[in-house]
């Protein structure tokens, strides 16, 4: 029973750990899919957390039964052996294009917060991701096992002395204009849709090799109750501060310095922490998909991966955030309906 519970609690952590990146810790994915829309924000919120439990589970209860080793499996098993090469095909692409968001957030801590240099911090976070990546999916489970229970004790930190200090009258300043057209609806399944493309690298091979599906169950529901809390805090802190927190690339930042500086310290270890998760689920998922056509050692692959992500991070995170991260949400639609659709085997 408490091998069970911890095993339980491992796949919640490596689940909310992998989708808990540079745009949800930083701030600035809550901004763009939720804090945008003002209040509505908390129904799209809902909606996504909803999808969050549902059909997370529903990809490693599936990959449990067809026995995935990658995503391509589950794919193929979702679009068939046709369409599901072009589905492994975006996947592939997002998850690259986050890769290097992930790296450039990085960067962007080290140079925006700690007066460091940009491809220094980028250079040290590839180096640490490829110690990681030894290990595997061990690796990622130890990881997530350290930082999200951190995360989610600072997330509460942080809805205390929100609820404790937000000038809640002037909320009325948050955009209202979008509201009216529904777009947070939009905005909501784009952002699941993005998060569960995201995830397929790591959700699908944790669901083939655990196989206990009361396991799997009690850790998609969790996982995605916890990612739903955490959403709502950084909503809430970010909506209290609009619209001038806008201007930052770190803006929840910005929210924790009036805390004081020993949470704000904090802060900025647990964002880099949060990055690097996602950061490495993602090269895990891409090395696994390249191992099955390339068949170069691990590390070769993993180093490969890193640098050709290194270079395009070059670009800068806030750009790369604003431009990749909405296109990737609609991209990954097709997944989250194909999820929606699908039956468990048997």
């Amino acid at each position: 029973m408490m091998r069970r519970a911890i095993l339980i609690a491992q796949v919640a952590m490596t689940y909310m750990g992998t989708v808990i990146g540079a745009g949800f810790a930083t701030g600035q994915g809550t901004i763009q899919f939720f804090t945008a829309y003002g209040f509505y924000g908390y129904a799209a919120i809902l909606i996504c957390t909803l999808l969050f439990i549902w059909l997370g589970t529903k990809m490693m209860l599936i990959s449990a039964r067809i026995g995935a080793f990658s995503y391509e499996e589950l794919n193929q098993f979702l679009f068939g052996p046709f369409f599901g090469k072009a589905a492994n095909l975006i996947v592939f692409v997002i998850l690259f294009g986050t890769t290097v968001v992930m790296l450039a957030g990085a960067g962007s801590i080290f140079e925006e917060r700690l007066g460091a240099s940009y491809i220094a911090g980028i250079a040290a976070t590839a180096a640490l991701t490829y110690v990681v990546m030894r290990r595997q999916l061990q690796g990622i489970l130890a990881v997530n096992s350290i930082v999200v229970p951190m995360m989610l004790l600072f997330t509460a930190l942080i809805g205390i002395h929100t609820l404790r200090s937000a000038d809640f009258t002037s909320w009325h300043a948050v955009q209202t204009g979008t509201e009216q057209h529904w777009r947070w609806l939009v905005s909501s399944l784009s952002y699941a849709a993005l998060n569960l493309a995201m995830v397929e690298a790591v959700l699908v091979p944790l669901g083939g090799e655990v196989k206990d599906e009361k396991v799997l169950k009690w850790g998609g529901i969790w996982g995605g109750i916890g990612l739903g809390l955490m959403l709502v805090v950084s909503h809430t802190a970010l909506l209290s501060k609009m619209p001038e927190i806008m201007e930052y690339a770190i803006p929840m930042a910005e929210v924790i310095q009036a805390f004081g500086p020993v949470l704000y310290a904090l802060f900025i270890v647990i964002v880099y922490g949060e990055i690097f998760t996602t950061l490495i689920g993602n090269v895990f998922g891409i090395t696994r998909q390249i191992g099955t056509i390339l068949h170069f050692s691990n590390d070769i692959l993993v180093i490969l991966i890193l640098f050709g992500c290194f270079l395009i991070s070059l670009i800068g995170f806030s750009s790369l955030l604003a431009y990749l991260y909405p296109l990737f949400g609609f991209v990954g639609i097709a997944l989250l309906v194909s999820l929606m659709l699908s039956r468990i085997p048997k």
